[in-house]
């Protein structure tokens, strides 16, 4: 630290920096600058060997006549103390010893010398300069009046020892406040999976409290104990790490019987990973049973690392620190008081790496009562009864609804299950496959990006991006016409029925159970299809009949080829693009492609039981055949998400391409995509919008109210979005309509849930 791009410790040797001095003074001599011209009082001389200021082999800047009487203080104008580096180390020392480097470093320019080691030694090589004329006493004295001025301009001529009654308080008072804004920004949830437990009542005065606190690592009441105490009037059970066994049973039936909501805090343990940080297996065997048995929150104070320990459990909170500051904000998230802002800083597990959190929701788009944004809010609960309506018709089991107005979430909410067995209650954090809601979310995203930056043009063909299909009737294909569906491909291709045998199971030619080199490409759980397949599949697109140019048929077979242009162009697969791009920057959390890689399975809705190819219930693995066998990224079906993500997607669109301190796209290349861009269809390039007749239409496409600036995108397995610009509107709807028969359920569409919903969020539009 300190010296910048080098490859060497000064301690040890001398460091090179080869760059030339424009590259200097454009860069790193650049805050000396502006730090002189605002008076500074003084400044170290690093041991540097920079060859553009001092070519002179193994001489330091710190002893460089070069480097302090002409760069830094002729040249930059500098008139402070000058003080050495240490001149005991290793990068000055190995080439001047003896003292030499002291009388070198005062012959260079320098008012002070720091740790020269044998000073007797020091002072006869400096005698010597002076005799041999290579140092002048006028130099001395020089060097004498700064320091007597220094000493003078802060009070040290006339010394007064300073009082230092209360100092350390006195030089701490901001102190505390500063640890309580650390702790509560750094608090990391990394698993929730029961919301309840992170918004906890206190009610002290219960008599029969319904919550308990497990201290593990503790033989005496902490500060987060006392607070659960006196907080909740829970019951506290301790647990060190030098108890046996014999107590596990009889705490977890107690617990058991007794309270309806624990919390696990893991305390005590220290932070060298020699003997698992200290922490013993017989309280890991106890938080794991609680854990299992119970509706149960874990708090880990302390190094992360030993999060590894915990990385089953359902609830999870990472809180770095085991001191009462920590402890109080931890106690603060519980009761719902204050958000988690964290993302760990390392991995520690499969489950959790590095980056993982689930940041709450409302510091990227607050949610607000809905008359702040000019909604009623009366008017948007009739959303609920549409939403119970389509689960007891059977449409689907589960969905989420979100409604943003002005950037800000006006209505937000989760119903039923995530399957007709009713195990699992669908949350607002829920993941759902996104079907052709990719189409925008992902591949268009990208095209527009790389239009922007004028790597593609629309007005090209697919053959001047994608050398492999010159020679066919695709090549000509133009970008323009592909975007609005109208380039003449077939609308899909059943991949999956030459790999299939006649019971629709899965032929050993083309798929294996296990994966190896040539079977890489993984379409479930266990099944993984033969590598070389891809490459027949994109023959197959090539070799598909091609129908009238400038038809409108939309075709998933559009955004496959597009998803190749993103990537033959960006160099990247389009899901670590739209990542790098988009995903990561606008801190989405949910949002990917093959969701299994990087978010637990309870948190991902289920698809379709698929009877014939994969033969499993989908969960994780894309619903599509076709973006399976590309292996789960392709441009027309794959990504998953929740339903906050895609708003914020939504969102920035809306706002222009901006979010969060960040340009993502421009409003011009936003305006552009969005707008209609054909006479024969209703699309935008990428983009679905509002039928142009929807006023005289007797089904309204999405809805009758929507404006013509709207856009968005409707998906195969129960999912939309729309965005509409007159009114700065995001409407997003996720459901898992294909669970668990597939396509063959239409009730979703039959009921019109998704044009009903919408249409209630304009009704009520405060006019």
């Amino acid at each position: 630290p300190g010296h910048g791009d080098v490859s060497v410790d000064s301690h040890y040797d001398l460091p090179v920096i080869k760059k030339s001095l424009p590259q200097l003074d454009s860069l790193e001599l650049y805050p000396f600058r502006e730090i002189f011209k605002a008076g500074i009082g003084s400044v170290m001389m690093a041991h540097l060997f920079i060859p553009a200021v001092d070519s002179t082999q193994n001489r330091a800047t710190s002893i460089s006549p070069n480097a302090v009487k002409k760069l830094m203080r002729s040249d930059i104008g500098y008139n402070g103390l000058t003080f050495t580096d240490a001149l005991e180390m290793q990068g000055v020392k190995k080439y001047f010893p003896n003292g030499e480097a002291s009388a070198q470093s005062l012959i260079a320019g320098n008012d002070m010398l720091c740790l020269p080691g044998d000073v007797a030694l020091s002072i006869e090589k400096i005698k010597e300069a002076i005799r041999d004329k290579k140092l002048s006493w006028q130099d001395i004295e020089l060097h004498c009046k700064r320091v007597l001025m220094a000493k003078y301009q802060y009070g040290v001529s006339h010394f007064t020892p300073i009082n230092t009654t209360n100092i350390t308080a006195d030089l701490n008072k901001d102190i505390p406040a500063m640890k309580k804004l650390v702790a509560e920004n750094a608090l990391t949830i990394l698993r929730k999976e029961n919301t309840e437990l992170f918004n906890l009542t206190s009610d002290a005065k219960n008599s029969s409290p319904d919550i308990a606190y497990v201290g593990i690592g503790l033989s005496t009441d902490n500060a987060f104990a006392k607070k659960m105490r006196t907080d909740y009037n829970a019951g506290v059970f301790l647990f060190n790490y030098k108890q046996d066994a014999g107590r596990i049973l009889s705490i977890i039936e107690l617990i058991k019987t007794k309270f309806k909501k624990v919390v696990i805090g893991i305390h005590g343990f220290n932070r060298t990973p020699a003997n698992n940080f200290g922490i013993s297996k017989i309280a890991i065997e106890l938080v794991k049973q609680i854990q299992e048995q119970c509706n149960c929150v874990t708090l880990v104070f302390g190094n992360p690392y030993a999060i590894k320990n915990f990385c089953g459990a359902k609830n999870l909170v990472a809180c770095y620190e085991d001191d009462p500051y920590t402890q109080q904000a931890a106690i603060d998230l519980l009761q719902g008081k204050i958000t988690a802002k964290g993302k760990l800083p390392v991995t520690v597990c499969t489950e959790y790496k590095f980056g993982s959190g689930i940041v709450a929701s409302d510091l990227l788009l607050p949610k607000v009562k809905a008359e702040e944004v000019g909604l009623s809010e009366e008017k948007l609960s009739a959303i609920d009864a549409v939403a119970n309506n389509a689960i007891a018709q059977g449409a689907t089991p589960g969905c989420v609804v979100l409604v943003v107005k002005n950037g800000k979430i006006a209505y937000e909410k989760a119903f039923g299950h995530y399957n007709y067995d009713n195990k699992e209650l669908v949350t607002t954090e829920s993941v759902y496959d996104m079907a052709s809601v990719t189409k925008i979310c992902a591949t268009t995203l990208a095209v527009m990006k790389l239009y922007e930056e004028g790597k593609i043009d629309l007005k090209k063909t697919l053959g001047d991006y994608l050398p492999w299909t010159k020679g066919t009737n695709k090549a000509p294909l133009v970008l323009e016409k592909i975007l609005l569906h109208q380039a003449g491909l077939v609308p899909y291709i059943p991949f999956n029925k030459e790999t299939i045998d006649a019971a629709g199971n899965p032929i050993a030619t083309y798929y294996n159970t296990q994966k190896s080199d040539s079977f890489g490409v993984k379409v479930a759980e266990n099944l993984f299809m033969r590598n070389s397949w891809k490459d027949t599949m994109y023959q197959r697109i090539l070799q598909s009949p091609l129908t009238a140019i400038n038809k409108y048929v939309y075709s998933d077979n559009d955004f496959i080829f597009l998803a190749k242009v993103v990537e033959a162009v960006s160099g990247l697969p389009l899901d670590e693009y739209v990542k790098n791009e988009f995903y990561t920057p606008l801190q989405l959390t949910s949002t990917g492609f093959k969701p299994r890689e990087h978010l637990p399975l309870n948190r991902i809705a289920p698809s379709e039981n698929e009877p014939i190819f994969r033969k499993q219930l989908l969960r994780g693995n894309v619903h599509d055949p076709g973006s399976a066998m590309f292996g789960s990224v392709a441009g027309h079906a794959g990504l998953f998400s929740d339903a906050y993500d895609i708003a914020i997607i939504m969102q920035m669109l809306l706002n222009g391409g901006y979010f969060n301190g960040k340009q993502y796209l421009n409003k011009e290349t936003i305006d552009y995509f969005t707008a209609y861009h054909s006479n024969i269809s209703r699309r935008g390039f990428g983009f679905d919008k509002p039928e142009k007749d929807n006023a005289t239409r007797p089904e309204p496409y999405p809805s009758i109210s929507v404006s013509p600036l709207t856009f968005g995108h409707t998906g195969f397995t129960g999912t939309c979005a729309w965005a509409d610009p007159a009114h700065n509107l995001t409407f997003v709807f996720l459901s898992n309509r294909v669970t668990p028969e597939g396509g063959s359920n239409t009730k979703l569409y039959k009921l019109n849930v998704r044009t009903t919903i919408q249409e209630i969020i304009y009704e009520a539009l405060i006019k």
